[in-house]
């Protein structure tokens, strides 16, 4: 198969691979984060996520959601936007198995999209985990290895046990890897990663980009997809939907403990029985961004009235406590880009934070002057 840089691409655009060792690990955070500042810097740049998941296997035409927020937040024309070429599921994943396919005909129309696409920097999101897409050629080994692409590896630092997974997917893809941006970084831990992960992994030839701190907010959920996952009634302030929710209460216990135990969150999902007045007031007098009742129940017109002038909004759900702080739980720090109020945040913290010379400095690419935008 012939080299896509030498016969489609002109010389001087760059392939940037940004993958993970782990799913939700921060690589659409991290590509937001570096082409903000490359872009300051006046270099054109394109992306693409070639590899996405369908959540509706009945859908025909379905559309990444995180390439589509990008697109937007970045300004991107077409002539800058590649395609997603694969949408895992269920069903593709059958068809695979049984199916006599044509192996390189994803890798194929790889190379026809990154043909339409140009830009100083193609960034590309890679799949979710190293070995995601593999059945299908696109894992991100074989999409670094198919476009010579230089690959920036995001890697969530919740323990040093993290280095071990970096070493390994290090030994994985050889001299492909250029750095990493170690994210998510507890406080406890903060101080040990600059004095010996750091160091120890530069020794390792494994260049740290950036050392991001844990945001909780930036791990958070808005109060519109909580309710939109719990298939939830809202039933006042539907105007504030666009709370992030960054921690998670359950009221189950005396309103004297609730007190002290509801006044320790910060920006607070609450759940608790829709019969627990009591409970539900307390949380309206704490840092709670919403407050959720289960059973089907309605609270009591105080309750309501209070959330009211408290500008919380309260969500009815016909689910037993347990499911539903479940499935709040699975969403907090898993949760796509696709909060508009997290864009600024982001590009603070990556010019914080981010060695972006040193990255133009890896990829070959003269470090151009800042330009007003």
């Amino acid at each position: 198969m012939q080299n896509l840089n030498s016969t489609k691409k002109k010389p001087q655009s760059k392939y940037l691979l940004i993958g993970s060792t782990e799913a939700y690990s921060g690589k659409s955070t991290t590509i937001l984060g570096i082409s903000q500042q490359l872009q300051e810097r006046g270099l054109e740049i394109a992306y693409t996520k070639p590899v996405g998941r369908c959540d509706r296997e009945c859908d025909p035409s379905p559309v990444d959601e995180d390439l589509k927020f990008l697109a937007k937040t970045l300004n991107l024309s077409d002539k800058n936007l590649g395609k997603t070429v694969l949408f895992l599921g269920n069903q593709l994943f059958k068809e695979r198995l049984v199916a006599n396919q044509d192996l390189l005909k994803y890798q194929n129309s790889l190379q026809e999209s990154l043909a339409k696409i140009d830009g100083d920097i193609v960034i590309m999101e890679g799949p979710a985990t190293l070995d995601e897409g593999y059945i299908y050629h696109l894992s991100l080994p074989d999409i670094a290895e198919l476009v010579d692409a230089s690959v920036l590896l995001v890697t969530r630092f919740e323990s040093p046990e993290a280095v071990e997974m970096l070493l390994s997917a290090k030994q994985r893809l050889g001299d492909r890897p250029i750095g990493v941006v170690l994210n998510d970084i507890p406080p406890e831990y903060l101080a040990e990663t600059e004095t010996l992960i750091k160091p120890f992994l530069e020794e390792q030839n494994i260049p740290v980009f950036a050392m991001l701190p844990k945001i909780p907010f930036l791990g958070g959920v808005s109060v519109g997809e909580l309710a939109e996952r719990l298939n939830a009634q809202v039933l006042c302030r539907s105007d504030r939907l666009n709370l992030i929710v960054e921690s998670l209460k359950i009221g189950a216990m005396n309103v004297n403990s609730a007190l002290k135990y509801l006044s320790t969150g910060i920006n607070m999902a609450v759940v608790t029985g829709g019969g627990r007045t009591d409970i539900q007031l307390a949380a309206l007098e704490t840092s709670t961004h919403c407050l959720i009742v289960t059973g089907n129940l309605r609270p009591s017109p105080v309750i309501l009235a209070r959330a009211e002038e408290a500008e919380v909004p309260v969500l009815s759900v016909d689910l037993d406590t347990l499911t539903t702080v479940e499935i709040i739980s699975g969403s907090l720090g898993k949760v796509r880009l696709h909060e508009a109020m997290k864009v600024d945040y982001i590009r603070q913290l990556f010019q914080e934070h981010f060695l972006v010379d040193r990255l133009l400095d890896s990829l070959k690419i003269a470090r151009p002057m800042l330009v007003n935008r």
